[in-house]
């Protein structure tokens, strides 16, 4: 397995102080702005990179709203899932496990609003109304079992409960969750090819295991307690 040095998602040294201070919102955003977290490229440059937001203080989680609005504001936008593929991409960023339980807002949103309930025969109706924030037209889905649910539930996490008993749908990890738009969680932000991250710290290509910067930020044999494994 291989772990990611602190600084690949949101608990650095900085982020922890600001989370004893009980960080404001715009505080959790200009931490992630100031490129405390690691973009990471699967690839070659024709593929998108991303960018992992993982708070382990949960008071520091952001709502869909503000996710959305960090990823903007660092030239990417909330994560948008294309094909099974890209489903195992991000299941696979960080090597596997490790991080605690967390879900992660993805940008996957129901265009008709929170205030609709759903029920019966009209349920096939309502999981069609998810749209993705970046335009994207693509229509695969990764629905945990008996999802979505609906109603007051019009925002989208990617399970990650590691330590939860299982349900009727196994594991609930990776698959996909309604849930109301206000709720905190950790996220993740994409960029398309040819889009920059706003934050200045360098990216990694998994295939070479090593950034474009000078800092290599794998370290498989790291006894440092505040390394980071898998997402």
């Amino acid at each position: 397995m291989k772990c990611a040095i602190q600084m690949n998602f949101l608990e650095t040294a900085e982020g922890l102080r600001l989370e004893e201070r009980a960080p404001t919102v715009g505080g959790i955003i200009k931490l992630f702005l100031s490129g405390s977290g690691q973009t990471v490229c699967l690839g070659g440059p024709e593929l998108p990179c991303y960018k992992i937001a993982y708070f382990h203080d949960v008071t520091s989680r952001v709502a869909f709203s503000e996710a959305l609005e960090a990823c903007k504001m660092d030239g990417g936008s909330l994560l948008s899932i294309e094909s099974h593929a890209e489903q195992k991409d991000i299941e696979n960023l960080g090597g596997g496990g490790g991080i605690a339980d967390g879900d992660f807002w993805i940008g996957l949103t129901r265009v008709d609003g929170v205030d609709q309930t759903e029920t019966g025969s009209s349920f096939v109706f309502c999981s069609q109304r998810y749209r993705w924030t970046d335009g994207s037209l693509a229509t695969f889905r990764n629905w945990y079992f008996d999802e979505p649910s609906c109603g007051g539930e019009a925002c989208v996490v990617m399970y990650h409960q590691p330590t939860a008993l299982h349900g009727l749908g196994g594991a609930y990890l990776y698959q996909w969750n309604d849930d109301r738009c206000n709720m905190k969680h950790n996220f993740i932000c994409k960029y398309q090819p040819g889009t920059n991250s706003q934050s200045a710290s360098p990216s990694l290509d998994t295939h070479g295991g090593r950034a474009t910067g000078e800092q290599e930020i794998l370290n498989p044999k790291s006894t440092d307690p505040n390394a980071i494994c898998g997402i």
